[in-house]
């Protein structure tokens, strides 16, 4: 039977390279349909990359290799020619011990973990040539200067030291291209969560028994940032070298911190779906971004992205852009607080929003209006439900 090829699928737009991360299943171990055997990194995402067949894994490339999709990076052998090899077996221990045998089988590692490491020396090798040619040595030389320039790594025993991944470079440099590429303007305002509070106590049970899913708070932002986002859709549009690209349909991005880092997947075409069916999509892409099991075009195509470092505590923050997007909303903690309603100081459930914007494209204006309509909305939630 023929053995069945494991290649790194299609990685996304503009995504053109990944890192083997780690193998889930070990050499010559049995896999079954669909079983995940490896976990790949891309500048985006991590994600899981499953067996297309059941039989015995064959790594050809491995963790911490790069790769391009098309790679071949492992071979499943059927199990009906894996059950011949017992029988040679023995022989092949019998002439594999004597000594001179043994370096044979350690020989073929060794090239791929110096493949691994070879984009690693350019640069610190780059200083080296110029030493060359400042004062031209031999090989050691070129070792020693390599040796001083790893030097600095050495900062004692109370720092350790690791590499950044891929997807932390990436979030390294887009955030970094966020603040170079836009003017991030943010805007702010409270929100009394009191009646949406009440309604959701009030319902929460009968909509979980009803659609099988929570009544989350995120979702009700969704919706009501989605009623804003039709009344400001200047918030919804990008820029593209000279033109103003308004989006129809609102994809919206959901912030996710997961162990890796902060990654967006977008629920497409938030504005056609029902709360029930919001919440079940935000669920989704939540759960499978925790899990590295997103796809890449999971996180293309955003258009707006709500964050939400309540979660954390988190009670004010400015929020950067996700580009080339034009808005993001940020949701933060719930604290009970006192407020003048009415002439009486009251406790009231607050939160404080803010709105980052590119005030190349979006007035002050506008986005002062976007938040006062989501505002509007989550203090009286009737308005979600009513659409006005």
């Amino acid at each position: 039977m023929v053995d069945i090829e494991v290649r790194i699928p299609s990685l996304g737009e503009s995504v053109t390279e990944a890192v083997i991360a780690r193998w889930l299943k070990q050499d010559g171990e049995p896999v079954s349909v669909d079983e995940p055997i490896l976990e790949i990194e891309t500048e985006k995402a991590a994600m899981e990359i499953a067996a297309e067949s059941a039989g015995r894994l064959r790594i050809v490339k491995q963790a911490g290799d790069h790769v391009q999709p098309g790679t071949v990076v492992a071979r499943i052998v059927a199990d009906a020619p894996v059950s011949a090899p017992p029988p040679t077996a023995a022989p092949r221990a019998a002439v594999s011990a004597p000594p001179a045998r043994e370096p044979q089988p350690i020989a073929d590692p060794t090239p791929t973990l110096r493949s691994v490491s070879t984009p690693r020396p350019p640069q610190p090798g780059a200083r080296s040539h110029d030493e060359e040619a400042a004062a031209p040595a031999a090989s050691a030389g070129v070792a020693s200067a390599r040796e001083v320039a790893r030097a600095p790594v050495d900062d004692g025993a109370d720092v350790e030291r690791v590499p950044m991944t891929g997807l932390r470079r990436t979030i390294a440099t887009r955030l970094s291209e966020a603040r170079r590429g836009a003017a991030i303007l943010t805007t702010f305002n409270e929100i009394d969560l009191g009646a949406l509070i009440a309604l959701r106590k009030r319902y929460r049970e009968r909509f979980r028994e009803k659609h099988g899913v929570d009544l989350g708070l995120v979702s009700l932002f969704a919706r009501a940032a989605i009623g804003a986002l039709h009344d400001v859709p200047i918030v919804n549009a990008r820029i593209d070298g000279g033109d103003i690209v308004y989006h129809r349909r609102v994809h919206l991005g959901i912030a996710v911190a997961t162990s890796r880092g902060l990654v967006v997947p977008v629920v497409r075409n938030a504005d056609g779906r029902s709360l029930a069916d919001l919440e079940r999509a935000i669920a989704d892409v939540a759960q499978r971004a925790r899990e590295a099991k997103l796809a890449p075009d999971d996180l293309a195509g955003g258009t707006f992205t709500i964050t939400n470092g309540g979660v954390f505590g988190s009670l004010l923050s400015t929020p950067l852009l996700n580009p080339p997007q034009s808005g993001i909303l940020g949701m933060h903690k719930i604290q009970d607080r006192p407020v003048a309603i009415d002439g009486q100081v009251v406790i009231r459930p607050m939160m404080y929003v803010a709105l980052s914007y590119d005030h190349r494209l979006v007035d002050g204006e506008q986005a002062v209006t976007f938040l006062v309509r989501v505002k509007e909305q989550l203090e009286d939630p009737a308005r979600i439900l009513l659409d006005v």
